[in-house]
């Protein structure tokens, strides 16, 4: 995926599970096995592009490789999807009204 951007990469789900798994804390490529569908060369393969793209990182702990997210690059993310926030607010914001209404 050379040359990928952030969009491109986290358009596959298993990668985006990967981030989700790794959010709550690091994790080993085992223990990201165990929580997917996915065989130990997939789930290394998903690690491989997340790490080129700077979406994790990988430290050696004893015999393992612990994988850690690094939110950094999704400001990409965070910066296109910033003027469509006030559409969100709106649309929750009449939600709000509408159930304190029904009430």
């Amino acid at each position: 995926m050379e040359g990928a951007n952030v969009f491109e990469i986290l358009a596959e789900p298993n990668r985006r599970r990967i981030l989700d798994l790794l959010r709550a804390r690091p994790r080993s490529v085992g223990e990201l096995v165990e929580q997917s569908s996915l065989s130990q060369p997939g789930i290394s393969k998903h690690l491989r592009i997340l790490r080129e793209a700077g979406l994790v990182e990988v430290s050696p702990v004893a015999q393992k490789h612990m994988y850690k997210l690094c939110a950094e690059p999704l400001a990409e993310i965070a910066h296109w999807l910033e003027p469509y926030r006030p559409f969100w607010s709106d649309k929750l914001d009449a939600l709000v009204r509408h159930l304190d209404e029904e009430e």
